[in-house]
């Protein structure tokens, strides 16, 4: 397995590097369009939930992107060092949404449940250090487990 690390500033206008990063990568690795989109969707969602959950003060300001590259497929982390997000809450929030009315959600929240529609595997990982958002794509339906 090789790991390509990227650690940008916690910012908005830094996500467009990460995509741009994560696009090469899924393509050297002969995901289809239609899989790099949604892998792009996903791991934007993530770096954005980063950027406004993550990052509070000056010395939390940087949001470290981990892609992992194996024969079975793609591994995204996203880790900042900011507040925990309370993950019983987010995946509870993130269920399945059985004949709901997204207009009857609340703003935000849809990120977790966005990123588990469009990846095969999504954890959210919360320790005194932050929160880590791990993602994995695999590269055929059979490699998944």
């Amino acid at each position: 397995m090789n790991a390509i690390r990227l650690q940008i500033p916690a910012h908005a206008d830094y996500i467009e590097l990460v995509r741009i990063c994560l696009f090469g990568i899924a393509s050297k690795m002969s995901y289809a369009f239609e899989e790099i989109e949604d892998i792009k969707v996903a791991v934007s969602e993530a770096c954005n939930n980063a950027v406004i959950h993550g990052a509070q003060s000056a010395d939390q300001d940087v949001i470290d992107i981990c892609f992992e590259t194996g024969d079975a497929g793609l591994t995204i982390k996203v880790k900042n060092s900011g507040p925990t997000v309370l993950v019983p809450d987010a995946l509870e929030e993130a269920a399945p949404l059985p004949d709901a009315d997204v207009c009857g959600l609340r703003a935000g929240g849809l990120g977790i449940y966005l990123m588990q529609a469009l990846m095969d595997e999504v954890e959210v990982n919360a320790s005194e250090s932050g929160t880590e958002v791990v993602m994995t794509k695999y590269l055929n339906v059979t490699a998944k487990q």
